[in-house]
């Protein structure tokens, strides 16, 4: 009996992780099927006529449409997007309140690095469940830097993702 609860305690948490990596070569496999279908467009661009244009920017349009579908449905599966309505049904909780932080707004983009400063332990939002936002992965946590919500890469200062106009 004890080998069996086991053996499905391992299995329930080895499942999400290959649920995950699963969705994730999805769509990384279509974002290969975007390029290539982009780059046999510009073939056509250069040595085909009008119906090989035309076939083609079908075919680029059909794999935009299939990277499209994939994102939404990783963010549906994982809930990334859950804390929209939720945040409408309770205001009070993302409500701006009376915080300032002692430099200036700057919007950040996913993908840049950003100084320890903007990042440090007094901007962590400890509580992410409590705003329906998923879980931060490994060195990651959430912060506040005005009304947007960033996950930050704290081991290397890197924006992973960013949620604009979290807080009212």
């Amino acid at each position: 009996m004890r080998k069996l609860i086991i053996t499905a305690l391992i299995a329930g948490m080895a499942f999400p992780a290959m649920a995950s990596a699963q969705s994730q070569r999805e769509v990384r496999r279509d974002r290969q099927d975007l390029r290539q279908e982009q780059r046999e467009l510009n073939r056509a661009y250069r040595n085909g006529d009008r119906r090989d244009i035309r076939e083609e920017r079908r075919d680029v349009r059909d794999a935009r449409q299939e990277l499209r579908e994939d994102r939404r449905d990783r963010d549906r599966k994982w809930g990334r997007n859950d804390w929209r309505g939720y945040r409408n049904t309770n205001r009070s909780i993302y409500a701006r309140g009376n915080w300032n932080a002692p430099f200036r707004y700057t919007q950040f983009r996913s993908g840049i690095r950003i100084a320890p400063n903007y990042y440090g332990s007094r901007y962590f939002i400890n509580d992410p469940w409590r705003y329906r936002l998923p879980n931060p992965g490994y060195n990651q946590r959430w912060v506040r830097h005005y009304n947007d919500v960033l996950l930050v890469d704290v081991r290397r200062g890197v924006v992973m993702d960013v949620i604009r106009s979290f807080y009212w």
